[in-house]
């Protein structure tokens, strides 16, 4: 079942009874065992207690029933014993004349430790309402105990928490503060002034301005604030933060407050301050722990520098810096040891009384997981799983790029369509994994014998296509299709076991770009049917 096996999430088919029948890798990963030691055991054992009562009781009777069930929400046990929540898909079918059941699992976020405990206390309905209020307590505790005045506007903007600076600089009561709307706190003049921020938080970027406020007194305060955006796990932002620091008293000291409040921001991300010059003055643990250095104080930034940044990326970072006081962006970096991450920063520059530069803050995070897991799902999405070439969507991309130049630039432009000839013999007579390496045999020929300016992608099952940039000639390009077919038609031997497949190929040679990539790939398919009907094994060119 290649398709089953090559399933980016965990998988499995049971019968009527439970018992496993199949079981792809991306679950052997998770639950630990093989194929072998699963086969016709209970789905069951692989769940904790909690989750095989909620299977016999509710599941199981609704799929029998309705013939299927969908986001369910289940807990299974890893290999090392731990409970990984997940929801589970799961749809009746019959194969062959076989009741047969296929789940499919979604992994939810981790959880750490400390919440996978109060999970389990929840699913014994123990201490967890206790824990929640002393959590809340806390919390309230500490925010009610810091100068700075802390309050939370859902994206509805109302308010939903208030700490006691706030409420006393608003001189409101914590049932007046709570469910009124931000514009009858603030009243609507200030409103209108801070929008923007408010908005730019709500989209989720983090706001940090300076306002002169009345408070309800009468008397001028002047406040630095900062809007958090507070977003869920899938980044939709539900809110946001509003930090309000009164430095009526300190504005004479403003280079500190803005010192005091980057660091505010980000405690938990690396932290570094410099001097004009670059020198490193102060770094926070997050720091020490992201670039795996405790020595960074007294050396230039530049012990940082991954490499694969050139001197223009610097030139126009300092350039923003001076010119806007902040910059933003990805940046690779180096740890102590040498390993290179990508870092997420954020550099603020300082200003001393007279207006010049006097400290840099930089503020990051390391990103490089993120960033991996992008590339994976770009090329996932762009490239064949099993052979590594070019899908149909980058193909369809590539041929119409070519041809957009084409319509520019006239020049010719060739498309060769391929169908193996005797693939489905070797299917049925090795299986699915000979066939497999044969189709990666098969890539692997056709990279060797095309230019690096060529694109060869495979559209599925034993189907190629390989697009030329600007041939010679149809004779050159006949001369190629020759070669392919001598060179595929070569034995492929895999551990003594002999394969021979042959190939059928239709060729479409256009001059110019006048047509679409769609039409382009339909002729040459077209000509590959009369390759077929022609007696296969040759090449036919699209009339």
């Amino acid at each position: 079942m290649p398709t089953f096996d090559h399933l980016p999430c965990p998988a499995l088919v049971t019968n009527r009874v439970g018992l496993v029948t199949a079981i792809n890798p991306r679950l052997l990963q998770l639950i630990g065992g093989n194929k072998d030691h699963w086969f016709e055991k209970p789905m069951e054992s692989m769940f904790p207690v909690a989750s095989r009562i909620f299977l016999q009781t509710h599941v199981w009777p609704m799929l029998l029933r309705e013939g299927c069930v969908q986001e369910m929400r289940l807990q299974v046990l890893n290999d090392a014993g731990e409970r990984v929540p997940v929801f589970a898909n799961c749809q009746q079918a019959t194969v062959a004349g076989i009741e047969q059941f296929t789940w499919v699992l979604f992994v939810t976020i981790e959880r750490s430790r400390y919440e996978q405990a109060l999970l389990e206390a929840r699913e014994r309905a123990e201490v967890v309402s206790a824990e929640l209020a002393n959590r809340e307590r806390f919390l309230r505790t500490i925010a009610d105990a810091m100068p700075s005045m802390i309050a939370y506007w859902d994206k509805h903007l109302v308010c939903q928490f208030a700490n006691q600076p706030y409420l006393q600089w608003f001189g409101k009561a914590p049932e007046q503060m709570v469910g009124s709307s931000m514009i009858a706190v603030l009243g609507e003049k200030l409103f209108e002034l801070n929008l923007p921020y408010i908005q730019g938080a709500l989209s989720g970027v983090a706001q940090e301005f300076e306002r002169d406020i009345t408070k309800p007194d009468g008397k001028i305060g002047h406040v630095l604030a900062n809007y958090l955006p507070d977003k869920d796990a899938q980044g939709n932002t539900n809110g946001f933060f509003a930090l309000v620091t009164n430095i009526s008293r300190l504005r004479e000291a403003d280079a500190a407050i803005r010192l005091a409040a980057s660091v505010f921001q980000a405690t938990t991300e690396g932290i570094m301050v410099t001097d004009a010059s670059g020198t490193i003055i102060s770094v926070n643990p997050a720091f020490t722990a992201l670039t795996a250095s405790d020595e960074a104080v007294g050396h230039n930034a530049r012990i940082l520098k991954s490499g694969r940044h050139d001197v223009a990326f610097f030139q126009a970072m300092f350039q923003a810096l001076h010119a806007n006081k902040l910059w933003n962006g990805e940046v690779w970096s180096r740890r102590k040891e040498g390993s290179i991450f990508l870092e997420q920063l954020s550099i603020s520059a300082i200003c001393d009384n007279a207006g010049e530069i006097s400290q840099y803050v930089g503020v990051f995070s390391d990103i490089t997981e993120k960033w991996s897991k992008q590339q994976v799902i770009q090329h996932m999405a762009l490239y064949d799983a099993l052979t590594g070439l070019p899908n149909r969507a980058l193909l369809m991309e590539r041929i119409g790029q070519l041809l957009l130049t084409a319509g520019r630039d006239p020049r010719q432009i060739a498309l060769m369509f391929l169908d193996l000839d005797g693939f489905k013999k070797v299917n049925d007579t090795f299986g699915h994994e000979m066939g497999d390496k044969v189709l990666q045999t098969v890539s692997a020929r056709l990279l060797g014998l095309l230019r690096t300016a060529d694109t060869v992608a495979r559209l599925g099952g034993d189907e190629f296509v390989i697009l030329l940039n600007n041939p010679e000639s149809a004779d050159s390009l006949a001369r190629i299709a020759t070669r392919i077919i001598e060179e595929i038609n070569l034995p492929m031997d895999f551990g003594g076991t002999i394969a021979h497949v042959g190939t059928s190929i239709g060729i479409a040679f256009v001059h110019t770009g006048g047509m679409t990539a769609d039409v382009l790939l339909k002729t040459a398919d077209d000509a590959m049917y009369a390759a077929k009907a022609a007696g296969k094994n040759t090449c036919k060119f699209a009339q």
